[in-house]
């Protein structure tokens, strides 16, 4: 019988995949039949508009002039204008369709109303501020940020778990699912079938069946290859409620670059999880393609999982339109015992739709504070100016600056841009090692034994400018030190890249790194 269910399974697992085949030839036909277009658009202008080089110079030299003066990253408009000019007509008519279309900006102001309004529900916590200052000015300064102009406070009565290895969290995972006896929230950017998501699934299908109010939000491109063709309605049948971020569309616009690449748990309010670690086997380290799979994860108790309850809730009411009282779903509704302090921890989210790049914000405030040491563990290396200047004048100035990056890439052009970063750092005295056994997807940094973040974002251009995140600021918490504690003894299994190896590299792999830096931001 357990043979026959796991060559269901399979067969189940083959034809999802076959069908997101099929589903994305379909969309990428469509996609490249816009651009074809586009050629023959170009064609028609060259051939029969007398004025057509006129025509090409002025699209160009607005769209130009219009991103020079955009808020925006310098390389991703430095990117953009190269293509533009390279291709005057056609980049210059793709960009507006792109970035101008009605769906993009149907979706960037559902997505500022759902956000904006739920915001209402933040606590005004000025005395939590008045003691970190009191405690740490430095500290007072990178939780203000998060306070003020993120909107997410911070909060004591909260304990903090964290977690080295994807194996832990999972296990800590279930047993907190199978403790639920009010809702279960879960928002993530993979889900793929397996041995992870059958354990979960099982949990949930239970509370689900007890009455429980389970909720599931999934990134539509993230899951698509890994699901069932009706995963939806399969959920539904179960009393589960899933809806999909930002499905795919046969439309070109800069929409799908949007994606949802937060990984949140609440269950009744009062216990939170998030990290890098999506709902697929490879973060357990089961069928991983690429060496050992090192990721990190984190639990919440109290106060301060609100903030994550309302990252959720400002998503699903963004996606399902639904309004709800959304005091229903506070940390000690359902919790009455007291839960100890431990430090100050500020659960905050990041959004593409709004004027605040928190995740790199949040990342340069702790590097420029740092005096003694920043210690940093990232899947992909690919920053912008503002990051790398950080960096090396933080490692310049004496202050201990040691990146991880993997031993085993997922992807190898991201990779080689990643490592095209290395020789400026090294040279300014950053110290960069690749984990040898395998995968790095932790995103971790920790600083002077007193603060520190984990969470969803990336040191890429992706996950600071583009996608949903989230992560967890903490301060004086006993996390801090098992944050750093987890980053020496991984460090032990890497390899650190010195200069001498870097001056071997190649002119032709040198060129190519360059290339795919200056399209980097477009990747």
């Amino acid at each position: 019988m357990a043979k026959n269910s796991k060559q269901s399974n399979i067969g189940s697992t083959d034809m999802s995949k076959r069908l997101f085949v099929a589903r994305v030839a379909i969309v990428v036909s469509l996609i490249l039949l816009q651009i074809l277009l586009l050629v023959i658009m170009y064609g028609i202008a060259r051939s029969y508009v007398i004025y057509w080089r006129t025509s090409a110079l002025a699209l160009t030299a607005f769209v130009v002039l219009y991103l020079i003066n955009k808020q925006e990253n310098p390389a991703y408009k430095l990117a953009w204008v190269v293509l533009v000019m390279a291709v005057p007509l056609v980049g210059g008519m793709m960009y507006v369709m792109l970035s101008g279309n009605r769906t993009r900006m149907k979706f960037i102001k559902e997505a500022k109303e759902s956000h904006v309004d739920i915001f209402k529900y933040m606590p005004r916590n000025e005395n939590i501020q008045q003691e970190i200052k009191a405690i740490s000015k430095s500290a007072s300064v990178q939780s203000t940020y998060i306070s003020s102009s993120v909107g997410f406070p911070a909060y004591k009565n909260t304990n903090v778990k964290y977690f080295p290895t994807g194996e832990e969290n999972y296990e800590r995972l279930k047993e907190e699912l199978k403790n639920a006896k009010h809702f279960i929230f879960m928002e993530y950017f993979i889900i793929k079938q397996g041995k992870m998501w059958n354990g979960v699934l099982d949990i949930l299908k239970e509370k689900a069946a007890q009455g429980i109010d389970v909720r599931l939000i999934y990134d539509d491109f993230g899951c698509a290859m890994h699901m069932p063709s009706r995963f939806i309605e399969e959920m539904k049948g179960y009393g589960i409620r899933a809806v999909p971020f930002n499905p795919i569309a046969p439309i070109l616009s800069l929409r799908q670059n949007n994606r949802d690449h937060r990984k949140i748990t609440v269950i009744d309010g009062h216990t939170g999880f998030t990290g890098g670690i999506n709902l697929a086997d490879e973060y357990i380290n089961i069928g991983s393609k690429f060496g050992h799979w090192k990721d990190t994860g984190i639990m919440l108790k109290g106060n301060a999982v609100w903030n994550l309850t309302v990252m959720f809730l400002q998503t699903w009411r963004m996606l399902t339109k639904e309004d709800e009282d959304y005091t229903l779903y506070i940390p000690m509704k359902y919790k009455r015992t007291p839960i100890y302090t431990d430090g100050y921890i500020q659960p905050y989210g990041d959004t593409p739709v709004d004027d605040e790049i928190a995740g790199e914000n949040v990342y340069l405030n702790m590097i420029n504070k740092a005096k003694h040491y920043v210690y940093i563990m990232t899947p992909y290396l690919i920053i912008d100016n503002e990051i790398m200047t950080a960096l090396t004048l933080a490692a310049k100035s004496g202050i201990d600056v040691r990146i991880i990056t993997p031993g085993i890439p997922d992807k190898k052009l991201v990779f080689m841009v990643t490592q095209s970063y290395y020789g400026e750092l090294v040279k300014a005295g950053v110290k960069i090692y690749q984990y040898t056994p395998g995968f790095i997807h932790a995103k971790t940094v920790v600083v002077d034994d007193t603060v520190a973040t984990v969470g969803t974002i990336n040191f890429d251009y992706r996950s600071l400018y583009l996608h949903f995140e989230c992560g967890v600021w903490m301060f004086n918490s006993a996390s801090v030190y098992e944050i750093k504690e987890d980053f020496l003894k991984t460090q032990a299994k890497c390899h650190m890249i010195t200069a001498k190896e870097l001056e071997k590299t190649g002119s032709i792999k040198r060129l190519g790194q360059s290339i795919l830096r200056l399209a980097a931001p477009l990747l």
